[in-house]
């Protein structure tokens, strides 16, 4: 398998997860907002060098585009994500049984989330917050329309993990290739839930 390596080390991220409190993730997700911000004119170029592999006439191109004011979304997105409470840990339901012993049902997180999906570089950020704040690593396998797009956005995300001294393969872009999707998908053992994202239009 070609990506073993790199989802055994997003494995072994995902692990860390669990000690990291929910005020130090939204303290992540607020900075990642500012950069994301901060970076417009980057993620923009990068962009620019997707679009112009694409004919303006591909229903895909204005999924693919993104804009200083669809940035602004996104950045308003993630921090809209930090504020929410942390879906971990919470007890869902308890019983106590005839002997006295109480069973409690608590969320925890799914340790690795695979993500495919298309030509939508918005994506990138949107999943990267929702995993986290989840506690999960993730995966991501974007369309090949938007690799230098998703590059530039994950080396983002990566520069901010650092930041907070956690590991950067908490997230993963593979390349955008048929093979990737095919050992991704077979990627037993490694990732413990694969989410396709797609549309009809």
């Amino acid at each position: 398998m070609k990506i073993e390596k790199q989802l055994q080390n997003v494995q072994n991220a995902s692990r860390k997860l669990n000690l990291v409190e929910n005020e130090k993730v939204k303290q992540i997700l607020l900075e990642l907002a500012n950069q994301a911000e901060a970076n417009t004119e980057f993620i923009l170029a990068e962009n620019q060098k997707d679009l112009v592999r694409m004919s303006s006439e591909d229903p895909k191109c204005d999924r693919l585009k993104l804009t200083a004011d669809r940035i602004k979304g996104i950045a308003s997105d993630i921090r809209n994500v930090a504020d929410l409470d942390s879906p971990v840990g919470k007890v869902i339901s308890e019983d106590i049984r005839p002997n006295g012993l109480k069973i409690s049902k608590i969320s925890v997180a799914f340790g690795v989330i695979g993500i495919i999906y298309e030509a939508r570089p918005n994506v990138t950020f949107d999943v990267f917050a929702l995993c986290l704040k989840s506690g999960n690593a993730c995966v991501l396998k974007g369309g090949s329309d938007a690799m230098n797009s998703n590059l530039a956005i994950v080396s983002i995300i990566q520069k901010v993990l650092k930041k907070f001294n956690l590991d950067e393969n908490i997230v993963c872009l593979l390349s955008g290739g048929r093979d990737e999707t095919n050992e991704m998908l077979h990627a037993h053992g490694f990732i413990d839930l694969i989410i396709p994202r797609g549309s009809q239009g």
